[in-house]
């Protein structure tokens, strides 16, 4: 019997799923399933990245979506069994700083929580009660990407309202602290002096923020309320004068949901460019206005790094990571070319070449890439979470 660990990253139509072996955590294999509902599409994949035979049926919905997944891993390891199941929650609020195993209570407060992040919660909630379904007698851990920043000073964590909102929860939560929590411990790890000290850390991918860490932990984060705050995103507009809202509603009479949906769905990378929330296909157009996208998203960039260092009081080090962090050649040049400032300098053989220190040797703030593995830390929480007789 090959004892193993699931985590689950539920979206509306999407679920990503990770495979662990219980000892040594060694990831054994990745599924994404996309378009759930309609005309599914199933990719899965063995940990050396050779794809495994998936169901051509179409997937209704997340629990036939899990029920799929399990098959297919099955039929590559007939002999799994799945004793921890983690799943990715986007926020907790001021309720859960921690992971959590999950109850029906905890559902019931994570439900009130879905106004705070209408497009993520109510997702992942369905891929929880459709584990639940699937593994009925199987712990289930909650994993949170707002638990991370939840040690912020009050002046990072509030707004210039009046104070009986913050009481009411009206205050910076901060996200993609799963992503943050990696990169945290990696860098521990592999460069413990620069750990200890002031590090930004960028996470750009379609949805985008920035983290500052001072000895490991949240300090700031360009990502506030919701979601929305911050940086330009795939379709997420990034930061706005809250003046915009009450024009667009008061002279052109847009509903809440209207709105809802320009910042969340229509704007950022896709807004400005009118061509596509792809960096990818952005950098490869011509169009002006794919130049311009782009050029707002380092400006934004670069102005955000300058704010998470003023919060730290200095840098050490800047980390990218995320799918344009990671990957980005261009973009990682682009955002470093105005800090030298700062002290960052970079090495443009090794930034081409996405070596892990990409900063040049006399660089006064080192620049690093570090791939980051959310999954890996749900795993580690969901095993954490074990009950005892099982650990055993």
């Amino acid at each position: 019997m090959k004892e193993t660990v699931l985590t689950i990253n539920a979206g509306s139509s999407s679920l990503k799923a990770a495979l662990y072996a219980r000892d040594g955590l060694n990831m054994l294999a990745t599924a994404v399933v996309e378009r759930i509902g309609s005309e599914s599409v199933f990719v899965a994949k063995m940990g050396d990245g050779s794809k495994i035979q998936t169901p051509e049926n179409p997937l209704t919905n997340h629990l036939s979506a899990i029920h799929a997944v399990i098959d297919a891993f099955s039929n590559t390891w007939p002999d799994i069994t799945v004793m921890a199941v983690g799943h990715r929650v986007v926020h907790g609020a001021d309720l859960f700083n921690e992971p959590i195993v999950i109850t029906p209570s905890v559902i019931s407060q994570l439900e009130t929580l879905s106004a705070l992040a209408p497009l993520h919660q109510p997702h992942n909630l369905a891929g929880i009660r459709a584990a639940m379904c699937a593994f009925p007698a199987v712990s289930q851990v909650a994993c949170f990407d707002t638990a991370f920043h939840r040690n912020h000073p009050w002046v990072n964590d509030t707004f210039a309202l009046p104070r009986e909102f913050y009481d009411k929860g009206v205050r910076r939560y901060g996200f993609h602290g799963l992503s943050y929590d990696y990169v945290s411990h990696e860098l521990a790890r592999i460069a413990p002096s620069i750990a200890s000290g002031r590090v930004v850390v960028a996470h750009l991918g379609n949805g985008a923020s920035m983290c500052a860490m001072h000895n490991g932990r949240s300090i700031a984060s360009t990502m506030g309320f919701s979601a929305l705050d911050g940086l330009p995103m795939g379709t997420r507009c990034g930061q706005l004068d809250p003046g915009v809202l009450l024009y667009l509603i008061q002279q052109h009479g847009m509903s809440a949901g209207e709105i809802e949906d320009v910042l969340y769905r229509k704007s950022g990378l896709l807004g400005l460019s009118g061509i596509s929330n792809d960096m990818r296909t952005l950098e490869a157009s011509h169009e002006q206005t794919a130049k311009d996208a782009i050029e707002y998203f380092v400006f934004r960039c670069q102005r955000e790094i300058g704010a998470m260092t003023a919060a730290l009081g200095g840098i050490d080090a800047l980390i990218f990571c995320g799918g344009i962090g990671e990957n980005s050649s261009f973009i990682r040049a682009r955002i470093c070319e105005r800090l030298a400032w700062i002290g960052i300098e970079i090495e443009y053989a090794r930034n081409t070449s996405h070596q892990p220190i990409i900063s040049s040797d006399l660089a006064r703030t080192q620049v690093m890439l570090i791939p980051t593995n959310e999954e890996l830390v749900i795993a580690r929480a969901a095993l954490e979470k074990l009950p005892s007789s099982i650990k055993a």
